[in-house]
């Protein structure tokens, strides 16, 4: 579908603005750019991959060939790009809702922004200006933003316990897996023999003496880190 890719959404749009705006439109960006606090509110909306405005001038248009025939444009163009997750009204609600101050002060320059509020008037202008997105790629169609940096937390939480549990007792590791779990590291449950003392948990191949924890095989590093599971049944 265009525009669409797995849970993701690609928005282009291409506003015009008279010549003499485009200084003033690019001075507000370097400052953007400097001053990053100003960018606050658009890293809170998580959902949101990627967002850029670009400013092209009507002079920078690329001219291939001497019989392609020249255009005089009365205009620059303020190019924005965004990919996110959600529905093109949602995003558009959430853009009119948090960050209407942010808009007004880059789309004010473009030639008939209606303003960020009301939202209806946005969302007509936005209709207007869009260019549909004929091919996307996403190397994560399936997945939300959020869903990729709690994986990203979760790597970064087993593979910093795999490498300071390779010493520890059972019982120490039990203590330090517990502690990683209270960190919000979901347990992780395998079909294993749980009955007696010194138990081996089939799936792992591996000894432990605890009945709440097996060790196994690290696939990641190639040896034997301090990967608890938690036997069923218990």
């Amino acid at each position: 579908m265009t525009n669409i890719n797995g849970k993701a959404y690609a928005m282009n749009a291409v506003t015009p603005m008279k010549p003499w705006k485009t200084p003033l439109l690019r001075i507000f960006f370097f400052i953007l750019g400097l001053i990053k606090p100003l960018q606050k509110d658009l890293k809170d909306l998580s959902f949101i991959h990627f967002a850029r405005w670009v400013v092209v001038s009507r002079h920078s248009l690329p001219h291939l060939s001497e019989r392609q025939p020249r255009e005089e444009l009365q205009y620059d163009y303020l190019l924005f790009f965004s990919n996110f997750n959600g529905t093109w009204n949602q995003y558009i609600d959430a853009f009119s809702a948090a960050l209407y101050h942010g808009l007004d002060a880059i789309w004010m320059w473009s030639e008939k922004y209606p303003g960020a509020r009301p939202v209806t008037a946005l969302k007509q202008y936005i209709g207007l200006v869009q260019f549909d997105t004929d091919y996307y790629y996403n190397v994560y169609p399936h997945s939300a933003t959020n869903d990729v940096k709690a994986a990203l937390r979760v790597q970064e939480a087993f593979t910093a316990f795999a490498r300071t549990s390779q010493s520890l007792s059972p019982e120490e590791f039990g203590k330090a897996w517990l502690a990683l779990e209270g960190q919000g590291i979901p347990r992780s449950r395998v079909d294993g023999d749980c009955s007696g003392g010194d138990i081996v948990c089939r799936t792992s191949a591996a000894r432990c003496t605890d009945l709440r924890f097996c060790l196994r095989l690290s696939k990641t590093t190639g040896s034997k880190s301090a990967i608890p599971w938690s036997c069923a049944g218990i």
